[in-house]
């Protein structure tokens, strides 16, 4: 029994971006494009979005950091979030 293909409509023309988001939001995808069609992307390029955050600590241990940073010649945040990373990669 052979699969019925079924005709894709065509993407219409968007004036901007909140139109072309409204209609993905409502529009099935399938009537659209067909999965076997799809391919991989990928995006080498894009850094992970990032928070600020404030952070209270005492001011020897923010110097002993410094410090550290220094030594190892990496910027003293970038250490921070390195051993938060190693920290909580513990816990799980």
């Amino acid at each position: 029994m052979k699969k019925k293909i079924k005709a894709k409509k065509k993407v219409p023309y968007f004036k901007n971006e909140d139109n072309e988001r409204d209609f993905w939001a409502r529009a099935d995808l399938t009537d659209y494009a067909d999965k076997s069609e799809f391919v991989r992307a990928s995006f080498p390029n894009l850094k992970p979005t990032s928070a600020s955050v404030s952070l209270r600590i005492p001011r020897h241990l923010l110097i002993r950091l410094k410090e550290r940073a220094n030594q190892l010649d990496v910027p003293y945040q970038s250490l921070m979030k390195q051993y938060i990373a190693r920290g909580v990669s513990k816990d799980e």
